[in-house]
């Protein structure tokens, strides 16, 4: 299901591309039914079996949306919409956090027991995407509840805008509100599939030629036993730091880019994250469409900073417990949310003004440092993995004894290559030459430079094995 995998990239697209372009001559309800068809098909290639799921939670969001259209405020009008809201939030439990209740309970009764004891709950299989698609239909439903959208009478339409293929199943988050019009009117013409192809190959690079480079690295380091030495184990933190940035901006880049290529305008989702001098700073800068989501739908119906210094602190707890356990159905996930959610508290209370008194030189230190912490918690299997990590980048033995494939993966001078272009794609320095470019109407230079990176690119795929997909907790 991967956009950077040979069968969606020679197969599918293509193929999307001229059915979408023979039904263009036919009007918007053609192009959005190949648009469903070609999503539907999308899914199916990676897990039909939780297809039904997916159409499922599309029908009953439907419905819930044209039920709550017809009532008049009151209390059954807020009972549909708690009905709706508890339907979506029951399948993310289910299907995403059920196992992980049932392993937590059976390791507790472990403990008081003294024996193994077993979950009692069978193994239920994660279905790709839940909760990005669980997240979206929640935005409508919640958005027809305040009246802000109007709700959708047209079930293909809803389900268009749940399962478009771009971004169903890595990002970004897209409201309902930001597509509701181009959904039934939108024009496409050369100039936005020009601006959409480049936009996608430059994802597609972004993904093959930097993050799965120092993936690989994070990935060696990562599983090396604790007493990897502390240079492994930061040079590990830094590489799975870019790795994570890197693959989740490739894939909003190629959402982005498809969706302009469709007829549709998404909102980017980073803006350059690690150059950020504090860490309320990096929350405005990483993943905005999911920060956003939960700004607006959950930080300030709590009553965001509104009602007080304490209550404030609560707010970012709760809403940092959700966001790290979003990520995946680990405890680590939750402390990582936990963990920032102190450092925010600690800003708002404090740290902000020591902060600004310091050169911005360490405050951006400060900043990595935090993340780079923050991304062991994240990367871990488990808390003991964790602290093991943990304990051997603050070691002070420098240099391990096991790290002969990563050592060798670092000295290779085409990975110290990537690693360099990984780190400026971490600033501003490629947009301001692009830029640059552009004023001096050279734009021309660059774009055949992203075209011979592109392919060098899906040789690189085709030759290399590796090629993660991430997402699969999500």
């Amino acid at each position: 299901m991967a956009f950077s995998s040979p069968v969606i990239l020679f197969l599918f697209l293509p193929a999307t591309l001229v059915l979408y372009a023979v039904a263009s001559m036919r009007g918007i309800r053609a192009r959005n039914t190949v648009l469903l068809f070609c999503s539907v098909c999308f899914y199916a290639y990676g897990g039909v079996s939780y297809l039904g799921l997916l159409l499922l939670s599309v029908l009953v969001n439907w419905a819930a949306g044209l039920w709550l259209s017809r009532l008049e405020d009151g209390r059954g009008r807020r009972a549909v919409f708690l009905a709706g809201l508890a339907y979506n939030i029951g399948i993310l439990v289910i299907f995403k956090y059920l196992n992980l209740f049932g392993d937590t309970a059976a390791w507790i009764a472990g403990k008081l027991s003294g024996h193994a004891v077993e979950s009692i709950i069978p193994a239920i299989a994660l279905p790709i995407g839940i909760s990005f698609f669980t997240f979206q239909i929640m935005s409508y439903l919640i958005d027809v509840y305040k009246k802000t959208v109007p709700c959708q009478r047209n079930v293909a339409d809803l389900a268009l805008y749940v399962m478009l293929f771009p971004q169903l199943i890595a990002g970004p988050i897209v409201r309902y509100s930001d597509v509701e019009r181009e959904i039934g009117r939108r024009r496409t013409g050369l100039k936005d599939a020009y601006e959409g192809a480049f936009r996608f190959m430059v994802g597609f690079i972004k993904k093959i030629l930097l993050a799965n480079a120092v993936g690989k690295a994070a990935d060696l380091a990562f599983v090396l036993e604790p007493g990897r030495g502390a240079l492994y184990a930061w040079i590990g933190v830094i590489c799975y730091g870019l790795q994570i940035y890197l693959d989740f901006w490739a894939y909003s880049d190629m959402a982005i880019g498809l969706g302009r290529i469709f007829g549709f305008h998404f909102l980017e989702n980073f803006n350059d994250p690690y150059i950020s001098k504090s860490i309320s700073e990096f929350w405005r800068r990483w993943h905005i469409s999911l920060s956003t989501w939960f700004r607006d739908y959950v930080y300030i119906p709590l009553g965001g900073s509104r009602e007080g210094l304490w209550k404030n602190c609560r707010n970012y707890l709760v809403v940092f417990a959700l966001t790290g356990i979003w990520h995946g159905a680990s405890w680590n996930f939750l402390l990582w949310g936990l963990y920032f959610a102190a450092f925010l508290i600690l800003e708002k209370l404090w740290l902000r003004a020591v902060l600004e008194r310091l050169p911005a030189l360490l405050r951006h230190v400060y900043v990595l440092l935090v993340v780079g912490i923050g991304w062991v918690l994240f990367r871990a299997d488990t808390m003991a993995a964790a602290a093991g990590f943990l304990g051997d980048m603050f070691s002070l033995t420098l240099m391990g004894t096991h790290e002969r494939e990563l050592a060798e993966l670092l000295c290779g001078g085409k990975f110290l290559l990537q690693f360099a272009v990984s780190v400026l794609f971490c600033t501003p320095v490629f947009t301001k030459l692009h830029d640059a470019l552009e004023e001096r109407r050279l734009g021309g230079i660059g774009d055949g430079i992203v075209l011979l990176l592109f392919m060098l690119a899906v040789c690189e795929m085709m030759a290399s094995g590796y090629n993660p997909f991430i997402y699969f907790r999500f």
